[in-house]
């Protein structure tokens, strides 16, 4: 997978994410019928928002962005559905291009992010695992906090 289906995937997923919550909310606040959609929704949604966050990250470094323009992506998950316009411009600006720079046998690291992203692409399923782990860690301590604007 290059970095463009990998974003593109994880970009459209986050959108489709704010969807399902989008939904839950109305039907526990707009026609106050429901609220067995929201908990579910909210979950999938923060589970996908961390791995979107990962992923752009991840696609940052490989792609060299500036600053600004992984701040914009980053910026685009907290908008609902700003993920698929943000992909489609970063698109059209070449900027999902090419393979991953640091895969074994391309370009070497110069840094220890640069590192840590070579040490991935040479192990895509340890890396996998340890990913969804801490993003599960991090899910799990969000979910105690409880969800935003709560009195816990």
């Amino acid at each position: 997978m290059n970095p463009r289906t990998l974003f593109r995937t994880v970009a459209v997923a986050e959108a489709v994410t704010w969807a399902f919550l989008l939904l839950g909310m109305f039907l526990k606040y707009g026609t106050r019928s429901t609220e067995a959609l929201v908990p579910p929704a909210g979950a999938v949604h923060g589970f996908v928002f961390l791995c979107f966050v990962v992923t752009l990250v991840f696609v940052w470094i490989n792609q060299r962005w500036s600053a600004l323009t992984g701040l914009l992506g980053l910026c685009s998950a907290i908008v609902p559905f700003a993920t698929i316009p943000y992909e489609r411009w970063i698109e059209r600006r070449g900027q999902l291009a090419g393979a991953w720079r640091l895969a074994p046998g391309a370009e070497t690291p110069r840094n220890p992010v640069e590192r840590v992203q070579a040490w991935v692409l040479r192990s895509p399923l340890v890396a996998l695992l340890v990913a969804v782990a801490g993003i599960s860690v991090v899910f799990s301590v969000l979910l105690l906090v409880g969800p935003p604007g709560s009195s816990s």
